[in-house]
């Protein structure tokens, strides 16, 4: 994969995204990240973290120094240039994840509404059949969710929500972190080693 498009939309589970966006980095993919109003609201609630969506900092996202260089291979896209070159078809890009997805996101995305970068590149990423995975994080579900979710994968999307197991005995918050987010990366086709596999006592 060589471009990868990575949202943070405003549910609680910020950090979903953030372990993403670090691990994706690290194998060398190329990303663009988009933040939303609401995300970047979350991400100082949950994670002490300051998020501008007009400009996102490559080095908050990746955990970084802010008075450090900032990292070649991860940009900002600015919510509100809906010219950003991922905004285009004819752009090219591998796979859009949203994550975390919030239903307000969610709903907008279901409904072919543009009304931001974005928006706008998932609704790209359906219209050119590209992959594109969410990452819902709320509970209960209402019908009207439960509908949009629906519509999405029926338009070529991937609903992948926020359900950690606990086959892999998970000992910390990071665990259950990393088997969602291994769960994105098994979607995308990018391997991953931060949780054990399943395995049954015949494999072992």
């Amino acid at each position: 994969m060589k471009h990868l498009v990575v949202a943070l939309s405003g549910a609680s589970g910020v950090r979903y995204g953030l372990r993403l966006l670090r691990v994706v980095h690290a194998a060398g993919v190329k990303t663009s990240v988009i933040v939303s109003v609401g995300a970047a609201r979350v991400a100082e609630i949950e994670e002490g973290v300051r998020l501008d969506p007009e400009a996102p900092d490559p080095r908050a996202l990746l955990g970084l120094p802010l008075d450090g260089p900032v990292p070649d291979g991860i940009r900002g896209v600015a919510l509100s240039d809906i010219a950003a070159a991922v905004c285009s078809g004819t752009h090219p890009v591998d796979a859009m994840v949203v994550v975390p997805c919030s239903m307000g996101t969610l709903a907008r995305i279901a409904g072919g509404m543009s009304m931001n970068a974005l928006e706008r590149t998932a609704d790209v990423m359906l219209k050119e059949g590209r992959p594109l995975v969410l990452v819902p994080r709320e509970t209960p579900l209402s019908r009207i969710h439960l509908q949009n979710m629906l519509s999405v994968h029926d338009a070529g999307g991937a609903i992948v929500p926020a359900m950690p197991g606990f086959y892999a005995q998970p000992k910390t918050i990071d665990d259950l972190v990393d088997q969602v987010v291994t769960k994105v990366l098994d979607r995308l086709g990018l391997p991953s080693d931060l949780i054990p596999r399943w395995k049954t006592k015949t494999q072992a």
